[in-house]
């Protein structure tokens, strides 16, 4: 089920179709996040759904069970492939949450929970979430509680993948961003790993945003991803 999921961080329908009209042969899982979802509205995921992308809708609800519950009643509504949750928000909230998205046909979106960011270091965890537990612990935590309340699978960093599988199973997923080729910039993520190297960890799906959307040639840094993460 390996995939790489390119992150469409732009600001509006132009530049984001200009990036996918590059692909001429590939239609790559692409993500939608708060930036883009918040500019276009639920038309720019119509649209790209429309041209054969799979749709990972990144807006990590985090609310009362209820209101989560409600938004994901909408959400079902657009035929994304994934859409995700904080998994701080609980294990009632993710109960509520799944309840919402499943269509009246059983069906639903593949519905994740993001444990801890990828932004987030253990010294930023204690310090500003006063979380004292090591990070690996956290993670295993969140993941439990988002398998045992339903959920298909975590957000987690590529170096907490095989610990996810060992403590939820192999068929629980885990979604990674934080991948970064070896010669480029680590940006605003600290846990980071290659393509190859979260390959080799076990993540199901890593998340890619600058490194291909910013490159000079994406489609040849997306191959580049592809066949060292999936062939």
């Amino acid at each position: 089920m390996r995939d790489v999921i390119v992150a469409l961080d732009f600001e509006n329908k132009k530049k984001t179709l200009d990036f996918l009209s590059l692909f001429k042969g590939e239609k790559p899982f692409v993500k939608i996040g708060m930036e883009l979802f918040y500019s276009e509205g639920p038309d720019i995921v119509r649209e790209i759904k429309d041209r054969g992308h799979k749709i990972f809708l990144d807006l990590k609800l985090h609310d009362i069970p209820n209101t989560v519950k409600r938004a994901m009643s909408v959400l079902k509504g657009l035929d994304v492939d994934m859409t995700n949750l904080h998994a701080g928000g609980g294990s009632e909230m993710m109960k509520a949450a799944a309840e919402g998205l499943t269509r009246e046909d059983g069906t639903r979106p593949l519905l994740i929970a993001v444990t801890q960011l990828t932004s987030t270091s253990e010294q930023l965890m204690r310090r500003d979430l006063l979380i004292e537990r090591p990070m690996d612990e956290v993670v295993m935590s969140y993941a439990r509680t988002a398998r045992d309340s339903g959920l298909d699978g975590v957000v987690c960093s590529p170096l907490e993948a095989g610990k996810v599988h060992a403590a939820c199973g192999k068929t629980f997923l885990t979604v990674t961003p934080g991948v970064r080729f070896a010669d480029g910039d680590r940006g605003d993520q600290a846990r980071v790993a290659t393509p190859a190297m979260a390959k080799e960890l076990g993540s199901d799906f890593i998340v890619m945003g600058r490194p291909i959307t910013a490159a000079s040639d994406p489609v040849e840094v997306y191959m580049r991803a592809l066949n060292d993460f999936v062939k």
